[in-house]
């Protein structure tokens, strides 16, 4: 199973009634069982009830459609954003979500929309940081997590998204001080691999990471890495930006555990990520995802 987030800019009904970056985005986001699109603007939903229709419609996405979760519109200030999942219904489904709320102290800029999956009680934390409060931030998120543990009963947590992790908002040695960069949390995105589409700089912005041994166990070797749409379908830089400064950043999780010295998620070296197909794998009978045995309670 193949898990996403992706910071697709300004995502509202301009992006949704475009051709041209609609086209794309369904391309993108049929290449996932799960995916969570960030920096959504969209306050109606309107746009996002626009773009799952015309993503279902696609001939790739009939059999198997998805079904998606939304968060409210989130944001200190008049600019709101959302966190919108798509998922593919006959592999995962949403069981449970509920918004975080901070009890005292304002830490979390966009403060985050956890939802709970059947696949073995899996919990994602999606996260879009402000660029300056990066180290705050971060940092809050380690409450996040132990609040999710305690109320959904599980250890299988992966925190994804637009961390804005790298160059002046989180230099190497602030990076040291963030409590989930301490185990038993695990970064699985390559300090080295771009996850902008910019050709002004590189940088490892977006990130997956996550939590205890038994996640990391579940992670495909070498499969968490940025997506380089422009690469894979061959776009110019215009048209490239028309979508996104963002690639999304992916994971995939295993069926069965096996034995391997390979190092999980982060690639041993770098790999074209054109070679990955966009259609999806056979989804007919969902498998059996080799994740902690844990209870199965609401959130």
């Amino acid at each position: 199973m193949k898990i996403a987030a992706f910071n697709v800019k300004n995502f509202g009904w301009k992006k949704a009634n475009n051709r041209f970056v609609r086209t794309q985005l369904i391309k993108i986001v049929s290449r996932y069982s799960l995916v969570v699109a960030l920096e959504v603007m969209d306050k109606s939903g309107k746009a996002m009830n626009k773009f799952l229709t015309e993503l279902n419609a696609s001939r790739r996405n009939k059999k198997h459609p998805y079904a998606m979760e939304s968060s409210e519109p989130l944001g200190r200030k008049s600019r709101k954003e959302k966190f919108v999942f798509f998922y593919r219904i006959n592999e995962v489904k949403a069981i449970k979500s509920y918004q975080w709320n901070e009890k005292s102290v304002d830490l979390l800029a966009r403060e985050p929309f956890v939802v709970r999956f059947t696949v073995k009680n899996l919990v994602l934390i999606p996260v879009h940081t402000t660029p300056g409060s990066a180290e705050t931030e971060l940092s809050a998120l380690d409450d996040v997590v132990k609040a999710a543990k305690k109320k959904c009963r599980t250890k299988n947590i992966m925190i994804l998204g637009d961390f804005n992790a790298d160059g002046r908002y989180l230099p190497k040695k602030k990076k040291a001080k963030v409590s989930i960069y301490q185990p038993p949390y695990h970064w699985l995105i390559d300090e080295d691999a771009d996850t902008t589409s910019s050709n002004n700089n590189d940088h490892t912005y977006d990130r997956i990471v996550v939590y205890g041994d038994d996640m990391l166990d579940a992670v495909e070797p070498d499969s968490a890495q940025p997506f380089n749409f422009q690469r894979a379908y061959r776009l110019s830089d215009d048209k490239t930006q028309k979508i996104s400064d963002h690639y999304p950043v992916e994971v995939e999780l295993t069926e069965n555990k096996r034995q391997t010295n390979k190092p999980r998620g982060k690639p041993t070296k770098k790999k074209d990520p054109s070679v990955f197909s966009s259609v999806p794998q056979k989804l007919d009978n969902q498998p059996q995802w080799c994740f902690n045995q844990l209870i199965h309670e609401t959130c």
